[in-house]
């Protein structure tokens, strides 16, 4: 990526905008709504949300009062584990369209898999929940269709029945806590990676190692994140509410990380882990219900 309107290319054709705006814990309201047009008016036109974020409306308000036009804008939404199966997926989506205002989805997600640990039928009720994605993409109300925390086993599953293979996989992914086997096997499979927390929730922004580094490019420590994402083919998903800051994390394409500075930042202990694994969290969720 060489410059800010540089893109990623799905597996479908569908280009992704090298840089996203994440609003994960930003809370549904008018200070969401302005933060996402200050994001737009900086120039992202890569929106990501979800509906357990609880802010769609505010996003999708802030989509139609930013005067950018909505083909201009690539906007992802994620289905949430309690909307599991076919039925509940369609109607899910048709709700997250229906909260953010808009005809279709660029990306819908499934924001965590069914698991062994909560569910013995985990593999099922991954699948029924895949058929509404299927449908929903050949149906046009979506233009991709993808994951988002799933690591091997449960893209495993997936493919053995999927019609329409993923085209994402989202995942927790920053100095300190990199998922590799993860993002390997995810490209493998045909998946563009995006980042959420690329700067491990800010616990990064004060690490030796990242600082060091960004002080010898005359960078920033949250460049060095973003940079380290988009040098290892990952789309970052970055989040400010202060429109300074959000400028400020599109200028990385004046600088390269060196071979030694991506090792480095490769053998960083962990650091800034949200702790969620999706055999573990959101555990009061995770378990689910299947319906064909």
């Amino acid at each position: 990526m060489k410059k800010f309107t540089d893109t990623f290319v799905l597996s479908n054709g569908v280009e992704v905008p090298c840089i996203g705006y994440g609003t994960w814990q930003s809370p549904d309201g008018e200070e969401t709504k302005n933060a996402v047009k200050s994001a737009i008016e900086c120039g992202y036109r890569h929106i990501d949300t979800a509906s357990a974020y609880g802010n769609e409306a505010s996003v999708g308000d802030a989509i139609k009062e930013s005067g950018v036009a909505r083909e201009e804008i690539f906007i992802t939404t994620k289905h949430w584990v309690t909307e599991r199966g076919y039925e509940k997926t369609v109607a899910a989506a048709e709700a997250s369209l229906k909260a953010l205002g808009v005809d279709y989805l660029d990306l819908y997600l499934i924001h965590w898999p069914a698991v062994a640990k909560f569910s013995p039928e985990w593999k099922e009720i991954n699948a029924s929940t895949w058929r509404g994605f299927e449908k929903l993409y050949k149906d046009g109300k979506i233009r991709a269709i993808g994951l988002s925390n799933f690591h091997q086993l449960h893209i495993d599953a997936l493919n053995e029945f999927a019609e329409i293979k993923p085209m994402v996989n989202q995942i927790e992914f920053h100095p300190g806590f990199t998922q590799m086997e993860v993002v390997e096997y995810s490209k493998k499979s045909g998946m563009l990676v995006q980042a959420w927390s690329p700067l491990g929730s800010g616990a990064v922004l004060s690490d030796p190692t990242v600082n060091e580094i960004a002080q010898a490019h005359g960078k920033s420590a949250a460049h060095v994140c973003i940079k380290y994402a988009l040098q290892n083919g990952i789309n970052p998903l970055t989040k400010s509410m202060n429109p300074s800051r959000m400028a400020d994390n599109m200028n990385v394409f004046d600088f390269e990380l060196t071979a030694d500075d991506l090792k480095k930042l490769d053998s960083m202990p962990i650091t800034g882990y949200t702790g969620w694994h999706p055999e573990d969290a959101p555990a009061d969720a995770l378990a689910g219900t299947v319906e064909e």
